[in-house]
């Protein structure tokens, strides 16, 4: 027997089958870092369960073991293997709407406003606040300065005139004089040769405690001129100017005049295309060759040019000159109603030239104040509707003569400052005829 103790039993030798190059000779027994193949058990062996554990903890594993997972077979492009859901990336989550600019792309928090954008605030606001002032200043500044170029005329009669009342009475008045218009003026607008110093326009404008009230008095008028007898108002004009007009319609009707209003061809025509024209309302289609017009009916824009011959045509209505001082008030109302658009006073450009041409086109007597003819410009924007009156004088015939008694009536309400008491009798005393209803 040998006394050397056999060696212990080291395993399989190297290059025998049972030596395994990677772990050595460990294969036998089962090491701690073992690695753990998921998904492959041994044959005839129950899968592994692992212990019951509480909701939330993980069960036991091997420690230090390195776990497999097991291998799958690639799919071909475009195929889905049988079993799967085919897979599809997910679309990027919608980006949240801003509000408010959402600074730093965060949305709900505003951006800091730039500086520049600050900067522009501060000058806009500055420029306005230089600008408004300037602009009311110009708005305020520019009708007194026209006013200076405003020819004056003495329309005052000599001898007893009607004492004063109250309100106050305008007269205005359309001459057809031809001076001053050139050649071409002459013919655009049909006005043919200076043949003298005549009124196609005779209106009295009252305004005080009730509405304004434009009445017109037709230039065919029958009346008593002082020193010519008993003939047409129109003469009064030819024989004697303003002042002998002025007389007469004092004498006739008792009533003051307080300012007197002159405007010629040239400047009506100016001073309708210095607010862009107005609109007319023919009631039926009107061609007459004398006034050279060729209008259509129903309410349309017109010029100047058309303006002044639709105010001068007597010979397409059987009422003749009655129906032509309808047109004439109709046509002013539509200049004042323009005249205080917004428009006509936010516009500097439009503001100057109304401004401008009213006051190169029109003469008012000695002692008409800015004021006084700026009342008289504010109350022709209100003579229709609720806050005026618009009528004939009081006619008894086509002749025409003057109706005794309704136009006593009517010149007794003036002198007494009582339009209201016109209106409320408006279908017997204020007719676009003038006469009754």
């Amino acid at each position: 027997m040998s006394d050397r103790t056999p060696p212990p039993n080291r395993g399989p030798e190297r290059g025998t089958p049972e030596y395994d190059w990677l772990y050595g000779n460990r294969r036998q027994s089962a090491p701690d870092d073992a690695t753990e193949v998921l998904g492959s058990q041994p044959p005839n062996q129950p899968p592994f369960q692992p212990p019951f554990q509480p909701h939330g903890q993980q069960p036991p594993q091997r420690p230090d073991s390195t776990r497999v997972m097991p291998t799958m077979p690639r799919p071909e492009a475009g195929v889905t293997p049988p079993n799967q859901t085919p897979h599809r990336t997910p679309p990027p989550p919608p980006t949240p709407p801003s509000s408010g600019g959402g600074g730093f792309g965060m949305p709900g928090i505003p951006k800091p406003p730039r500086p520049h954008l600050i900067r522009r605030f501060f000058q806009l606001k500055l420029l306005l606040g230089l600008l408004i002032p300037l602009w009311l200043v110009y708005t305020l500044v520019t009708p007194f300065w026209a006013m200076s170029k405003v020819s004056k005329v003495d329309a005052w009669p000599d001898g007893d005139r009607p004492a004063d009342q109250p309100g106050t009475t305008y007269l205005l008045v359309g001459s057809d004089s031809r001076a001053g218009l050139t050649k071409e003026e002459q013919k655009e607008y049909h006005a043919g040769g200076d043949v003298g110093q005549r009124t196609d326009t005779i209106m009295l404008l009252h305004t005080g405690d009730g509405p304004n009230l434009l009445m017109s008095i037709p230039r065919d008028s029958v009346v008593d001129i002082p020193g010519h007898g008993s003939t047409k108002i129109n003469a009064a004009f030819s024989y004697g100017g303003p002042k002998l007009l002025v007389k007469t319609i004092e004498k006739n009707t008792g009533i003051r005049i307080d300012d007197y209003v002159e405007i010629g061809f040239g400047g009506f025509v100016k001073v309708v295309d210095a607010v862009g024209g107005v609109e007319i309302c023919p009631t039926e289609r009107m061609k007459d060759a004398k006034a050279d017009l060729d209008i259509q009916k129903g309410c349309q824009d017109v010029d100047g040019v058309t303006a002044l011959a639709y105010s001068r045509s007597r010979h397409t209505s059987a009422l003749g000159d009655i129906d032509r001082a309808k047109h004439q008030r109709e046509v002013v109302s539509a200049v004042g109603k323009k005249a205080i658009s917004p428009w006509s006073v936010i516009n500097p450009i439009r503001w100057w030239k109304l401004n401008f041409a009213a006051a190169e086109s029109v003469q008012i007597s000695d002692g008409t104040s800015v004021f006084s003819f700026g009342k008289f410009a504010w109350a022709m924007t209100h003579v229709n509707g609720d806050s005026g009156l618009t009528c004939g004088v009081p006619i008894a015939d086509l002749a025409v003569h003057w109706d005794s008694k309704r136009s006593k009536e009517m010149f007794q309400d003036i002198i007494e400052d009582d339009s209201q008491s016109i209106a409320d009798d408006k279908d017997r005393l204020c007719t676009p005829s003038g006469m009754p209803k």
